[in-house]
């Protein structure tokens, strides 16, 4: 079972990893002995079959601002090399995250514009006996493929004259075979220590409709052998890919060489980001919004840019949070903590704080007067005086945190409790008298008596509580929805893997000052004491704003 529903903040993160970036020591070595005649030219290839996360931005930042550091370029590719998986709505959102990120592309391309190029690069292969037509079927293929210690078996059609191989491939094109029932194969080496070499598949028949070429083709090229020859057509300097194709590096080369491309791209691999109690998995995800767990693939407890920006990050947060993580050859993982950091660290001085009472318990005053109402002056925030003060109502009744009150206190609490003072923000004293209880023993008000000179900004000194809490006058409360986040998933005790919580959301109903009514959808707020909130883009409506917790105000990971 799931662990008890946790405000975000809450989980202990590691130092963040120090080093070099390799990638760019590479780089400068390649400038140094002016191994390109042209510029570095980087790019971000996502398959449009769903909607990007942040390990993608990840991946963004390092290929984007890799461009940028040596006066470069960056293209935007769609690798759409798969016509069923595919779709426009997954190519308008990928632009949509690279632009909110804050970079811009020097071409918006796709791998199916080079479907031609591929074919005939096939061809030259095929003419020069280093490829063939195989009618193995794809569980035949596997079957025959080997494993990690014995060499694969060759395939009965690999010395298939080069003639009959071209004239088939020719008939694959025309639509002339059937789905699965033939395939074009590279002509390596069954017997490779590397699987990946092992006459891979670069060519199957699909007859499906591509979102971008439509009806004209229904040979489709496979990743592994239309990745290099989009890089070199694009004059690629450093295709940057994440660890899991290092071991396809080989075929990568051996395209290009056999292509006899001039000055080729170099694949260059990293370890891929991963963040504790998130799923990552586009996979995983797209069962998630398809089974009705989450709200879309925008759901604010979801990794995907698209869910993180409703969350309420800023694209700054994720760009200082991708640098601090770097770049390394090994995978690991990092603490969601470390990325709550650095989004806390963003929204600490941009925007105004406000009182909300999440979980609201009355107070009363017993020795104000009775129908009386003040204006108080409250600082829009702490730290930045420039943002200035706002008025705020105060009355004989106020709603206050229920947890900031205890009966019986423990050790070192401070709050209110019978027979302590405490400081209202803003406003007065406060000491507890009595609480009143309704039948099943639940404490539905608090009173208190207030001292009146001690009002805040008076000048009174003679002496100071341990606590401060936030309060919300009852008169003028408004009732708010909020939308708190746990995170979205544990890892199960057997297998380590992440596991959905479906718990990991909490609708309460908060009380506010009136002013939160206003807030524009967007909009960014400190809840003061108890974290950071925006009104939610998708659900508020003018003067009915929803919010979503986009982080709590407590880490434990500190940044070194």
């Amino acid at each position: 079972m799931a662990d008890d529903f946790r405000k975000a903040g809450e989980e202990v993160a590691p130092a963040k990893e120090v080093g070099t970036n390799f990638i760019h020591a590479i780089i400068e070595k390649d400038l140094e002995q002016q191994k390109y005649s042209r510029q570095i030219m980087t790019r971000f290839p996502p398959e449009p079959n769903g909607y990007l996360h942040i390990g993608h931005a990840k991946s963004i930042c390092l290929n984007f601002g890799t461009a940028l550091k040596y006066g470069g370029g960056c293209n935007l590719r769609y690798d759409d090399t798969n016509p069923v998986t595919e779709d426009e709505e997954f190519v308008g959102s990928i632009e949509e995250d690279v632009k909110w990120l804050g970079f811009q592309w020097d071409n918006l391309l796709y791998a199916s514009d080079y479907f031609e190029t591929m074919f005939e690069g096939a061809v030259k292969l095929i003419k020069e006996g280093k490829a063939y037509v195989c009618q193995l079927t794809a569980d035949e293929i596997r079957a025959t493929r080997g494993t990690l210690t014995e060499p694969g078996t060759n395939s009965p059609y690999r010395d298939r004259p080069v003639e009959e191989s071209l004239q088939m491939f020719m008939d694959m094109r025309a639509g002339k075979y059937e789905d699965g029932s033939v395939v074009l194969r590279a002509k390596i080496d069954m017997a490779s220590p590397n699987i990946n070499m092992r006459d891979p598949v670069i060519f199957r028949v699909l007859h499906a409709t591509h979102h971008n070429t439509g009806d004209a083709w229904c040979i489709y090229p496979m990743y592994d052998y239309a990745h290099p020859i989009e890089d070199a057509v694009e004059g690629i300097t450093h295709s940057i890919c994440t660890l899991e194709f290092e071991d396809h590096r080989p075929f990568y080369d051996w395209v290009l060489e056999n292509l006899e491309w001039p000055e080729p791209p170099q694949q260059i691999e990293f370890a891929k980001l991963s963040l504790s109690n998130t799923i990552m998995s586009k996979r995983n995800i797209k069962r998630l919004v398809g089974e009705g767990e989450v709200e879309g693939w925008d759901d604010p407890r979801l990794c995907t840019i698209a869910g993180i920006r409703r969350r309420g990050y800023t694209p700054e947060a994720i760009r200082a949070f991708c640098e601090a993580v770097g770049v390394a050859k090994a995978n690991s993982q990092v603490e969601m903590s470390m990325l709550e950091y650095f989004v806390r660290d963003d929204l600490k001085d941009r925007v105004e704080s406000r009182m909300v009472i999440l979980n609201p318990v009355k107070v009363v005053i017993t020795n104000y007067p009775e129908g009386q109402q003040e204006m108080l002056p409250v600082e829009n925030s702490m730290s930045v005086p420039d943002m200035g003060l706002r008025e705020v109502s105060f009355s004989r009744e106020l709603y206050i945190e229920r947890e900031d009150f205890m009966e019986i206190p423990q050790k070192k609490y401070f709050r209110l409790y019978p027979g302590n003072e405490v400081r209202l923000k803003g406003a007065y004293f406060i000491t507890c008298t009595d609480v009143v209880k309704d039948a099943e023993g639940k404490i539905t008000e608090i009173l208190c008596t207030y001292d009146p000179a001690t009002k805040s900004g008076s000048g009174f000194e003679e002496r100071k509580p341990k606590g401060t809490i936030h309060w919300v006058d009852a008169v003028t409360a408004v009732d708010i929805p909020v939308r708190q986040y746990g995170y979205l998933s544990y890892p199960d005790e057997e297998t380590g893997k992440q596991v959905f919580d479906p718990e990991s959301r909490k609708d309460v109903t908060a009380k506010a000052e009136p002013s939160m009514l206003s807030a524009r959808a967007g909009e960014r707020f400190q809840f003061f004491r108890n974290g950071y909130y925006i009104a939610d883009t998708v659900l508020s409506k003018e003067s009915a704003p929803v919010f979503n917790q986009i982080v709590g105000l407590k880490s434990s990971w500190k940044k070194d």
